[in-house]
């Protein structure tokens, strides 16, 4: 794409804009900003990955990575602050997707150990497990908030903390994992994902195109899961103290 034919795609944001004005949504600031922020943000990426991939040194490449988790972090930090220690729990929850995932597609030789694939699919899988935390944190934070007397009537009578708690945890895993399985069930059907399109557009083979796909397709299956539940149960303990007494979030 040139960069004549990408600025008159601007009209696509245009559009947005004029609707907001039209109608008083007041979204016209955000929307540019929103614009602005992509176009920096993915150019400087750009140019980045054309660095590390042009270097080949895998410094770089594990420096790339790092970055991805620690502002991933810091990102899904935010919804979950009532509870205690959620920052190193998201951290360790991203390290250890990256590694699990790498770890298959590396340690079977499914993928190069190449950074033009490690980065893009660590992105890929960092993105989506930071969005499922999000979920996850939103939806937890809200059962529990929501079912406090019943927590503490489970207690009351002699239950664990695992099991005055284990309705919301359930619930939350759940809640956060349903849309990537919905979405996979209408795959090729309602939408053609991002990978698979890109690499048409490239002039890969539309079989290769959906071999790449659905590889990753699976990964995010692995993601959803692993990322639910593991911040899911190492969350929870944070919530009660040493005599296993609910403590309620702030």
């Amino acid at each position: 794409m040139s960069t004549l034919a990408l600025a008159i795609a601007l009209v696509f944001v245009l559009i947005p804009v004029f609707l907001s004005k039209t109608f008083n949504l007041g979204l016209e600031k955000d929307t540019i900003i929103a614009v602005v922020r992509s176009i920096i943000q993915l150019f400087v990426v750009g140019y980045i990955l054309m660095f590390v991939f042009d270097s080949e040194s895998i410094l770089y490449m594990l420096l790339m990575v790092v970055v991805m988790i620690v502002a991933a972090t810091q990102n899904a930090r935010k919804k979950g602050q009532a509870i205690k220690g959620i920052t190193w729990k998201v951290a360790v929850t991203l390290v250890f997707i990256e590694v699990l995932t790498q770890g298959i597609l590396l340690g079977f030789k499914i993928t190069p150990a190449t950074a033009q694939y490690i980065i893009p699919i660590s992105g890929m899988m960092i993105g989506n497990s930071m969005v499922l935390a999000i979920l996850f944190l939103n939806r937890f934070i809200a059962e529990v908030d929501t079912n406090q007397e019943q927590t503490e009537l489970i207690l009351s009578v002699g239950g664990t903390p695992k099991q005055a708690i284990h309705t919301q945890l359930i619930t939350s895993i759940k809640a956060s994992m349903i849309p990537t399985i919905e979405s996979q069930k209408t795959i090729g059907l309602v939408q053609l994902p991002g990978m698979m399109s890109g690499q048409i557009i490239a002039g890969a083979s539309p079989i290769q195109a959906v071999q790449f796909q659905l590889l990753i397709l699976f990964l995010l299956l692995t993601t959803a899961a692993v990322t639910s539940i593991m911040l899911g149960f190492l969350s929870y303990p944070s919530l009660f103290n040493q005599r296993m007494q609910f403590m309620k979030m702030k």
